[in-house]
């Protein structure tokens, strides 16, 4: 294998490591995931219920893994520079090769087209229930940074989540709550900031009746 420090340091962060064997999240079934993320043994067998492992025997596991989706991604000759491969490989650990080979991320490469590539790549930060995961929108980030790295660039993927949150906004209740929650949890210099970029007429909060941000506070009670 090439060098993939900065992979197996991504799948560690993200993944964490557990010495039991847990079920899938949504179903409390199989499929069970034990070390950084391992779901099938060297062998082939599937993790099962109840079982344990070292960090020691799951770092073998994940190495072993990582090797598999270096090699596979080796025969499709794709133009990569190692920070690519890096990202890539985090990548595909994290939502399977399927779901990467059935992706337009390929299609991407195969064209050079790189930033077309990280774009897909952070789309994939939602869970079945396509309920937004922090920790995958974080990793996202990571993986995407790590793969422009050589490239000396400052483009940066975003998946637009606010924009699309304003584009949908209704006044609905969950929806105004959602925003008091954020508006909350915001740190006041950066709530400040927003405001004075988004500022869109020398009243914003009267004067912009057809904003989002004028719905959002006309439908405060």
């Amino acid at each position: 294998m090439s060098d993939l420090s900065c992979a197996v340091n991504l799948i560690r962060k993200y993944e964490g490591f557990s010495e039991k064997a847990y079920p899938d999240q949504h179903t409390g079934k199989e499929p069970y995931t034990i070390g950084y993320g391992t779901q099938f043994y060297p062998d082939g067998t599937p993790v099962k219920k109840g079982q344990y492992c070292s960090q020691e025997k799951a770092l073998e596991y994940l190495f072993h893994e990582l090797g598999i989706i270096e090699g596979r991604l080796d025969k499709l000759n794709l133009n990569l520079d190692g920070c690519m491969r890096q990202a890539l490989v985090s990548f595909i650990h994290s939502v399977g090769w399927d779901s990467f080979l059935y992706s337009g991320i390929i299609d991407c490469l195969e064209a050079d087209d790189f930033y077309g590539a990280i774009e897909d790549i952070g789309r994939w930060i939602f869970d079945a229930d396509y309920k937004l995961i922090g920790g995958l929108l974080d990793r996202r980030r990571e993986e995407v940074d790590l793969f422009l790295l050589q490239l000396n660039t400052p483009f940066r993927s975003s998946p637009d989540i606010l924009l699309t949150a304003f584009r949908v906004y209704s006044a609905a209740p969950h929806q105004v709550e959602a925003i008091r929650h954020l508006e909350e949890q915001l740190n006041p210099y950066v709530l400040s900031e927003f405001t004075n970029r988004f500022r869109v007429s020398d009243d914003p909060w009267l004067g912009a009746t057809d904003s989002v941000l004028s719905s959002v506070f006309d439908s405060y009670p």
